[in-house]
């Protein structure tokens, strides 16, 4: 049997086992499509699975040059074990989220540097799933050059791949796949026309390329952002050659000004916990507040609010502290719901801005995966209010215009007697993707403050220059 009858064979296949769909459905693309491929179901159906690796392996895949193949999860992972066996190259497997044990890897599987991969997907419509695979591999080291595809829907996916130097190779395109079902009288020459028609007159949208935004320079960043704390940090930043944030977590008004007067010019950012000042006076907070004009740092109240939206805002307005009035940014937990930054962000305070608990430092923490995901999609709903994420992890957000604000460093990597871990610079920095890095005791318990605020200074610093400049090796 030639090649034609086959894929005529699979075609009619496809339509049996209601792989093919007609009615009204929207892509992953968001476009609406009067057909649908779903080729889910064809792991019931071993004998098509057969059919489709065979054709693939005979039509596109037998004069390929590759080292490893990797199918886009989920769909094409058992249609990639089946063409790992018949060429005896070995496969990869892409985790669309990264586990937050063990490894931590995006990319499963044994390979090296600079071998090429060969990707597997069941239907193209603007190409963004396979491009999510290609970064993904190409962050490993790995080389893409070549997509096998069954179904290519002739919506521009083709054409955005090629223009990303991926190219591709397809059974079917959808106007073949239509004609072959008109042809064997499975749908009738109407549904056929009005599927070509369609095919003509929606095209996916193209995909924009993902930036990362740890390789964008603060500068860049604060002409992205729409939080004026965020914009006002990442140029003080910029400008003063510095992304240390110094927690002062001191109970002496007097000892904290003093260690802010002598390391003031080397910091971007005052984190305090107003609330453990034992001696708190007003004057305490306008001498503060002076010595962050002197030396062009913000303040960060580290209040952790994690109340109900009308009782947070009291504490953020209100009271003995009046947080409102003198802190430029506070350390917002997103536990209670989205209330909280409802109330903060109808505050009279128009120009302050709020870092959201995310991940936290210490071990056995008990925030989840879910939890911080659904930490970052509520943020996406307040851009003028959220000036970034306290976190762990450069993967638990991709906005260029937000910033990481990462605890827990030292100079050398440790973890003290409850149970917080410290990391170094080198690891928050390079692969963890921090922008404000925030060292206490490593500063405040020096016999040397200033000089010891230097010293973070200069290694962090360094850090973040050889991150944007992209060479990490």
């Amino acid at each position: 049997m030639d090649i034609s009858h086959k894929l005529e064979e699979l075609a009619l296949s496809l339509y049996r086992i209601d792989a093919v769909k007609f009615g009204d459905f929207v892509t992953k693309s968001g476009i609406k499509t009067p057909v649908y491929f779903d080729l889910r179901v064809i792991v019931s159906y071993p004998e098509v699975m057969e059919l489709i690796s065979l054709l693939l392996y005979d039509h596109a895949i037998k004069e390929s040059k590759f080292d490893h193949v990797c199918g886009v999860p989920y769909t094409a992972l058992p249609i990639a074990t089946l063409l790992s066996v018949k060429t005896k190259k070995s496969m990869l497997m892409r985790r669309k989220e990264t586990k937050s044990y063990g490894t931590k890897k995006a990319i499963e599987g044994h390979y090296k540097q600079g071998e090429i991969c060969l990707i597997i997907e069941d239907v193209i419509t603007s190409g963004s799933s396979v491009m999510e695979t290609v970064a993904d591999l190409k962050k490993e080291g790995l080389k893409v050059e070549e997509a096998v595809i069954i179904l290519d829907r002739e919506q521009g996916g083709r054409q955005n791949l090629e223009s990303n130097n991926v190219h591709i190779k397809s059974l079917f395109t959808m106007t073949e796949l239509i004609n072959i079902l008109v042809k064997n009288n499975k749908i009738s020459k109407q549904t056929g026309a009005d599927v070509i028609n369609y095919l003509k007159n929606v095209q996916a949208p193209v995909p924009v390329a993902e930036v990362d935004r740890t390789l964008l320079p603060y500068e860049k960043r604060a002409e992205l952002t729409l939080n004026s704390i965020a914009k006002r940090l990442f140029t003080i930043m910029a400008t003063k050659k510095t992304n240390l944030c110094l927690s002062v977590d001191l109970t002496s008004s007097t000892k904290i000004l003093d260690l802010v007067q002598k390391v003031g010019e080397h910091v971007c950012l005052v984190k305090t916990h107003i609330d453990i000042v034992e001696d708190y006076t007003d004057n305490f907070i306008v001498q503060l507040k002076e010595l962050a004009q002197k030396f062009n740092f913000l303040i960060l109240e580290d209040r952790k609010y994690a109340d109900i939206g009308h009782t947070v805002s009291l504490q953020y307005s209100k009271g003995l502290y009046n947080v409102a009035d003198w802190a430029d940014c506070v350390t917002v937990h997103s536990l209670p719901g989205e209330g909280i930054l409802k109330a903060l962000n109808g505050s009279a305070h128009s120009s302050r801005g709020v870092f959201l608990l995310a991940e936290m430092s210490s071990e056995g923490n008990l925030i989840t995966p879910d939890y911080t995901e659904a930490t970052v999609k509520m943020a996406a709903k307040y851009p003028e209010l959220i000036t970034g994420f306290v976190c762990q992890k450069k993967s638990t957000f991709k906005d260029p215009s937000l910033i990481q604000l990462t605890p827990g460093v030292q100079l050398e990597s440790s973890k003290d007697e409850l149970g917080q871990v410290y990391n170094t610079p080198e690891k928050v920095i390079l692969e963890n993707g921090a922008d404000v890095i925030v060292v206490g005791r490593g500063i405040v318990s020096a016999k040397n403050p200033e000089a010891q605020a230097v010293v973070y200074k200069d290694t962090l610093w360094k850090c973040y220059t050889k991150r944007v400049s992209g060479k990490l090796e």
